[in-house]
């Protein structure tokens, strides 16, 4: 038996089951300020459209909030970029539903 799972069939198994929404973060990417991982991200949401989907990791300015707000992504995680001023609050307040 197969037990090895691309991260794709790993979420398409779960949204199956019913989970509809999913946190994503890139490791390599996590703390580094080198921006997310928009093609991981891109290649989740064509394969499974209707998931929501919150990208983590690598956030590093606003440009990058943007971009992923562009890609129909539903949500942000964004720490260091925040804390180290690189995104201010207030730059935020238009992303909000």
């Amino acid at each position: 038996m197969n037990l090895v799972f691309t991260l794709i069939e790993f979420i398409k198994n779960y949204y199956s089951l019913g989970f509809k929404e999913t946190i994503v973060t890139d490791i390599s990417k996590d703390g580094v300020l080198t921006g997310p991982a928009f093609e991981l991200y891109k290649s989740i949401k064509d394969e499974i459209p209707n998931i929501s989907l919150i990208a983590s990791g690598g956030v590093s300015g606003i440009s990058d909030v943007e971009k992923l707000n562009e890609m129909k992504i539903d949500g942000v995680i964004i720490g260091k970029a925040i804390y180290e001023g690189r995104i201010k609050l207030d730059e935020l307040k238009r992303f909000l539903c």
